[in-house]
């Protein structure tokens, strides 16, 4: 087995704080989670999280013109410069401290910071290569207190910036004559949002307490002029001749006396820019709305879109100040707005709940809508083909993610308490779920709804639970009663209540080819109960401490029990003879809590792993507990083989080994003082007649830990969820060179050379001799559609499991459909009985193939029936034309036949006259 897993994808988590942004294109939302960044794909219904991570939590993003960059700033002020075409991290930048926004220049060449009550000028990063990537221009001073926005004019000549001492500062880019600053006051409150007006130098603020004030400027952008060069001094110029300097000093004299003459006139010419306020509007008119905490301005239509405390936004139209639209959307604290380039869309991020929607305000419909768990994951479990993941956690609600997507598709809230285990069943339409709140519930995926709900004779919490192979059976274990309860999926009753454990049962797990339940309790004992002889124990296998975790190879040949004593154990559950052991406390690498008075080292004796799981070949255990790390062994060498740091993220406890001595003192760590409390959005939770909240509310930190591990049936990735969120490990192949049966003769050359010959055969199997993904891509597509069964005839059996595994893997994204598909059925005919004898040993195969045909049938499947609505459609369309031309057709033969009569009756007139005439 190959350990090549890197981070793939970061579900479970959406939004946290700090900016949201959109793509040049308007299509793609760039979310900050924690010290990651999502990028939410909305046309394709896609999410994606890049592989570059802050030190801590990101507070704000800025993107440049083009997107193809992207500043990202955590919360002590260390910088990342990402391209977001090859996600790799550009340039590393500390500014020091905190800082609140940073603001691309549209032309793309600046960009402004601003932290503290400084506003920093940086040139922007360009294509070519530069040792320093962000050099300070220039640095403006002006307001008293601490800044919060910032916004650019259209042809990035100033920017403006607001701030907490409720003033609001025009800038200029270059060295104005008419415009160095321009302090605007007029509000109450900070500033929460300051923009400009399109192609102009007119200005909209807006201030937490609701205030909007329209500022009008007395000077278009083409009346800014440029401050001329004065001459400069004889001092400062280069030493030369004496001779010359005399000869040119009358000249300078006379140059700097014509320049000051010049500098006068314009000056009289040039009138400084001023602003006059020319409306004050207010939102909080009816008293209904609580602070306003976000807002952005789309210039192309002038559209303000304002968020407040409650969960309300609202659209209006300036400068007239027209409602257009209101909606609560979240009864949590909006924390930020942004709309896309087209003005259709809205983003809404708000981090007390972890919200992330997208809003299209013409239709009044979600584009998008998310949640993650806003509480700790308990528990996670794969889909038997690997295509869905559910998850539990400690805010009661259950979701299932898709796999493929990265999105949340379906999240049941019927549990009132903490998940705390949840299982698919074999099937894999079918979830099951144990909560704290005394019941075990079961999931219909084709109807999503809770169809059985199984409870105790008397109120127990369940911690643990396991459903047979059948789908028959579902047990669960409780932690207070110690006792384990036996439900019939089928009629949702009661079977059996199986007593004898002498402590909390903290973990079952099902045996995988037979009815056997495997329990460990805390009562240093493992039981294993036979479901087909009257429940009875079969037998008790005795533990060196409290047991954990179990869990059962893939094959059902062996049993892994992790104890409190840190030590991983393997037994035989036909015998009940241990196999062996895995001494893992010191892989584990606990850090030290910033409350803890015992060091890291000390406090790493008390732990040990929670969580355990099988690799889909049943060759590795991972591990997974109380740490940053989580653990891959070889089972049968007993040893580690790789550590995975799942965070580096300082904002949580518990990731360093040592406590920072700066922060200590006399009277304890500063890290402990909680500061900004009752600032801003501080304070959370509000008292009867207290406006600014309660002020005894604190932030604290989260403590990194692993709750739940599982592999994916298919073996190409494995899941964690953590602290951070349901994190993913994705097996990568183009990082690895694996040759099989490597030989002298075995080059590209000789591969391509039995292509050429039309050996496809012995092209294959040298192809996957050398085993280079491209190179076997290559020869696969090179075979003619006409040879497929003639070559998986003649193919030898070792290589007819490496080409159904490659086919699986590539038939995922490839768009050959057919043509794969064609190479997956000939395998399987021809080598189906011999594949079936190694079917414990190809299953990870098998349901690799099985996932990558089920992701495409149902695309395929969708599309046509897309096709078929629209065909019907146009069909009734037609139908519709053909008979209303039918009618007309009708309508003009009347009025035909009418004319003919008219005509006919006016012929036998005039020849009736005619007549008369003659006689």
């Amino acid at each position: 087995m190959k350990f090549a897993y890197r981070f793939s994808n970061l579900f479970g988590a959406v939004y946290r704080q700090g900016n949201l942004s959109f793509s040049k294109d308007g299509n793609t939302v760039i979310s900050p989670v924690g010290n990651r960044i999502s990028i939410f794909d909305l046309k394709n219904n896609k999410s994606e999280t890049l592989p570059v991570s802050t030190k801590k939590n990101i507070t704000c993003v800025g993107l440049s013109p083009d997107g193809n960059l992207a500043i990202l700033v955590d919360e002590d002020g260390a910088a990342l410069l990402v391209s977001l075409i090859t996600r790799a991290v550009l340039h590393h930048f500390h500014f020091h401290k905190p800082v609140s926004s940073v603001r691309f220049s549209p032309d793309g060449r600046k960009f402004v910071v601003t932290k503290e009550n400084v506003a920093l000028m940086y040139h922007a990063p360009g294509k070519q290569r530069e040792f320093n990537a962000f050099v300070l221009d220039k640095s403006y001073y002006g307001p008293y207190d601490e800044t919060t926005c910032i916004d650019w004019t259209d042809d990035s000549k100033c920017f403006v910036v607001g701030s907490k001492d409720m003033s609001t500062w025009v800038f200029g880019a270059e060295r104005w004559a008419n415009l160095i600053y321009y302090s605007l006051g007029g509000h109450k409150d900070l500033i929460v949002g300051c923009f400009f007006e399109k192609d102009s130098l007119d200005l909209y603020t807006v201030s937490q307490d609701g205030t909007l004030c329209v500022w009008e400027s007395d000077t278009e952008l083409d009346g800014l002029v440029l401050k001329k060069s004065q001459p400069r001094p004889k001092s400062q110029r280069e030493e030369g001749d004496e001779e010359d300097e005399e000869e040119e000093g009358e000249k300078e004299e006379g140059e700097v006396i014509r320049g000051k003459v010049e500098t006068l006139k314009e000056r009289e010419k040039t009138k400084n820019v001023r602003y006059k306020q020319r409306s004050k509007h207010f939102f909080n008119k009816e008293g209904d709305f609580n602070n306003l905490t976000a807002a952005t301005f789309h210039k192309e239509t002038h559209i303000l879109v304002t968020g407040f405390a409650s969960g309300i936004f609202h659209l209006h139209e300036l400068p007239e100040f027209n409602l257009i639209h209101s909606l609560s959307i979240s009864d949590q604290r909006i924390a930020s707005v942004a709309i896309n380039n087209t003005g259709d869309w809205i983003g809404f991020g708000c981090s007390g709940m972890g919200q992330l929607l997208v809003w299209e305000w013409q239709s009044e419909s979600y584009v998008f809508k998310q949640q993650g768990h806003f509480n700790n994951m308990a528990a996670l479990a794969y889909s038997p083909d690997g295509q869905y993941i559910v998850t539990g956690g400690d805010d009661s609600k259950v979701k299932v993610w898709n796999t493929n997507s990265g999105l949340c598709f379906v999240t049941f809230t019927e549990h009132t308490s903490s998940v705390t285990n949840v299982t698919f069943t074999s099937s894999g339409f079918v979830i099951v779920s144990a909560s704290l709140d005394g019941t075990v519930r079961a999931f219909d995926l084709h109807r999503y709804r809770n169809f059985r709900t199984f409870t105790s004779p008397r109120p127990v919490q369940f911690s643990s639970l396991a459903v047979d192979v059948s789908g028959e059976l579902v047990s669960a274990g409780a932690q207070d009663s110690f006792e384990i309860f036996i439900w019939s999926m089928q009629t949702g009753r009661l079977l059996e209540v199986l007593g004898g454990h002498e402590g909390p049962v903290s973990c079952l797990c099902f045996s995988p080819v037979q009815s056997i339940l495997a329990s460990a309790s805390w009562d240093r004992t493992v039981r294993l109960w036979d479901m087909m002889d009257s429940w009875q124990t079969k037998e008790t296998l005795r533990l060196t401490s409290d047991g954990l975790s179990v869990c059962y190879r893939p094959d059902g040949q062996e049993l892994a029990v992790a104890t409190l004593d840190g030590e991983i154990s393997f037994w035989n559950p036909h015998t009940a003879a241990q196999t062996g052991s895995v001494a893992g406390r010191h892989d584990l690498e606990m850090g030290r809590k910033e409350t803890d008075k015992i060091t890291a080292k000390q406090s790493a004796k008390g732990k040990s792993f929670t969580s355990l799981c099988y690799s889909a070949d049943g060759e590795s255990m991972l591990a997974g507990g109380q740490s940053k790390f989580v653990c891959i062994y070889n089972i049968k060498e007993q040893i580690l083989l790789k550590k995975f740091e799942i965070s580096c993220n300082l904002s949580f406890d518990a990731m360093e080994e040592f406590l920072d001595r700066r922060k200590m003192t006399e009277f304890g760590s500063l890290a402990l003082v909680d500061e900004g409390a009752g600032d801003g959005d501080g304070v959370h939770l509000s008292l009867p007649g207290v406006k600014r909240g309660d002020m005894s509310s604190r932030h604290f930190k989260p403590e990194i830990r692993v709750s739940s591990l599982r592999f994916s049936p298919t073996g190409r990735s494995w899941a964690a969820t953590t602290t951070e969120g349901l994190l993913v490990y994705s097996l990568d192949g183009s990082l690895v060179f694996d040759p099989y049966d490597l030989d002298l003769d075995v080059t590209p050359a000789s591969i391509r050379k039995q292509l050429r010959l039309q050996e496809w055969a012995a092209a294959i199997v040298l192809a996957f001799r050398l085993n280079e993904r491209a190179l076997t891509q290559e020869v696969l597509e090179t075979v003619p559609h006409k040879q497929i069964p003639v070559v998986c005839g003649s193919l030898p059996d070792v290589y007819v499991e490496k080409l159904l595994g490659f086919v699986a893997a590539s038939l995922e994204k490839s768009g050959h459909l057919q043509f794969y598909l064609t190479w997956a059925q000939n395998l399987l005919m021809l080598h189906g009985q011999k594949l079936k004898n190694r079917s414990g040993a190809i299953l990870p195969t098998l349901q690799s193939l099985q996932k990558s045909i089920q992701k495409h049938f149902d695309d395929l499947s969708k599309l046509c029936d897309f096709n078929m609505y629209n065909i019907r459609y146009a069909v009734a369309l037609s139908k519709q034309r053909g008979m209303k031309r039918a009618a007309e057709e009708d309508v003009e033969e009347e009025e035909e036949e009418e004319e003919g009569e008219e005509l006919s009756e006016g012929m036998s007139e005039a020849s009736l006259e005619d007549v008369g005439m003659v006689l």
